[in-house]
C-alpha cells in the first residue's frame, strides 16, 4: 500500500510542505531528478540526487532510496512528474511535488549548495 494519496489520474502528488514533512522524518526519500549543474547550485539538504535523462536511459535507484517511498522533485515540477511516473511503472512508491525546488525555495524550505552552502534554484 502507497504512503501517498492519489490524484483521479492515479499519480499522485504532494505540495513543497507535504514533501518536507515526508522526507523530514525518514520515511520518504527526497529524489532530485535536476541536470547536475541545477543540483550543485542549489537542493534540499539530504535529497539524493539522479536526473530524469538518466533515469530514462535506464539508471537504477542508489542504494539508499530503493523499496523506499520517494518524493521525487525538479526546478518547476514537470521533470518530477514524468520520473515519478516512469517509477511508478516500475513498481516504486512515488509521488512529484507540485512546484518543483522554485516552490520549495519559495516555501523558505532550505537550499544548500554542492559544498553545503546556501544555495540557489537554477
Amino acid at each position: 500500500m502507497s504512503l501517498f494519496r492519489r490524484d483521479r489520474g492515479g499519480s499522485g502528488r504532494v505540495s513543497v510542505q507535504e514533501a518536507a514533512a515526508r522526507t523530514g522524518d525518514g520515511d520518504a526519500v527526497l529524489l532530485d531528478v535536476r541536470e547536475s549543474h541545477e543540483w550543485q547550485a542549489g537542493h534540499a539538504p539530504g535529497a539524493m540526487h539522479l536526473p530524469l535523462s538518466a533515469l530514462a536511459a535506464g539508471a537504477g535507484l542508489p542504494a539508499r532510496a530503493q523499496a523506499r517511498p520517494l518524493v521525487v522533485i525538479c526546478r518547476s515540477g514537470n521533470r518530477s512528474r514524468q520520473a515519478a511516473e516512469l517509477l511508478a511503472a516500475r513498481g516504486a512508491d512515488a509521488v512529484d511535488v507540485i512546484g518543483g525546488m522554485r516552490d520549495w525555495a519559495a516555501a523558505g524550505l532550505p537550499v544548500v549548495d554542492a559544498r553545503g552552502r546556501n544555495g540557489t534554484v537554477a
